[in-house]
């Protein structure tokens, strides 16, 4: 039963429980006129420490959908945060007023020391650079909804694979999934980090390939993750004019690409993904935000333990 538990990371749940929200989520989506009032009565508590718009609707559009009411703020400054309130008073002060909270918070690490003060669940909504796992169970719902099952896949991560939380988390949430092959495919200097690879990829003795040029390991992806390349990451900027459009997925770059492609991204999107890519059946990653949506449904009535 998930009935209480906080979210803080992925892997705070099994494979099972997830599975539990995957099979829910489906059918929310499915039937989404049968959950409108099962949250009748309960209130969201959303803490958002830091600026936040696809998350934080998502959220409370999730509660809202569901019959519940949503309390909380957008920024710090609107809470007495502003008057130098510590973390545990905040928690406990929210968690005496709701049924549930989803917290963001720029400090790694912020929503565990949170939980520990939550007579509620508490969710992770993200933690700086460290862990999006709402996000991260988005990505698996996407790809089990697209592809029908969680193994047997190849997975190409392209971009900015050394400091985007939402591609280490989904490394680490596919590797509990048997026969999956990552491709790493990035500049050199936005390479995967070495305690990824260490922890993660060569201890459970996964199959990987890092590579620099996307068009040379398409045709192999059943999953393509597209990142941003971000500027700002390199120390010059004309490693960063080299290969800034290396990034740029378009219809040339999908000749040699499957059929059944599926194209994913955490967005915002920049320039990785051209708009003429929107119109082809193979780009999910806005119905990737919807399924973030029906995700966040599923998560808020497991962890109420209603139905």
């Amino acid at each position: 039963m998930l009935k209480g538990k906080h979210l803080i990371d992925p892997q705070d749940f099994s494979v099972e429980e997830l599975d539990e929200i995957f099979d829910l989520a489906e059918e929310i989506i499915k039937k989404p006129e049968d959950f409108t009032n099962v949250c009748d009565g309960k209130l969201l508590g959303t803490l958002f420490f830091e600026p936040s718009t696809r998350t934080r609707l998502s959220f409370e559009s999730a509660m809202l959908r569901l019959g519940g009411k949503v309390v909380g703020f957008s920024e710090p400054n609107s809470s007495s945060v502003a008057k130098g309130e510590n973390l545990p008073d905040t928690i406990r002060t929210v968690a005496a007023y709701t049924d549930i909270i989803a917290m963001r918070h720029p400090k790694e690490g912020a929503p565990r020391y949170g939980s520990q003060y939550s007579d509620v669940p508490l969710i992770n909504a993200g933690d700086g650079g460290h862990q999006h796992p709402t996000q991260t169970l988005t990505d698996l719902l996407t790809i089990r909804v697209a592809k029908g099952k969680m193994t047997d896949l190849t997975i190409g991560l392209c971009g900015d694979l050394k400091f985007g939380r939402t591609v280490h988390s989904l490394i680490k949430a596919m590797s509990r999934y048997e026969n999956v092959k990552f491709i790493l495919i990035s500049p050199n200097e936005l390479k995967t980090p070495k305690y990824i690879k260490a922890e993660i990829l060569d201890r459970k003795s996964l199959d990987y390939v890092e590579v620099e040029k996307l068009e040379d390991v398409i045709e192999q992806l059943d999953i393509l993750y597209m990142t941003r390349v971000q500027k700002e990451r390199f120390f010059n900027e004309a490693d960063y004019i080299r290969l800034k459009d290396s990034y740029i997925l378009d219809n040339a770059k999908l000749k040699t690409a499957k059929d059944d492609l599926t194209i994913l991204h955490p967005l915002p999107r920049v320039n990785e993904i051209s708009m003429e890519i929107d119109s082809d059946p193979r780009a999910w990653y806005f119905k990737q935000t919807k399924y973030g949506m029906f995700v966040r449904m599923a998560l808020i009535a497991k962890l109420l333990g209603v139905r």
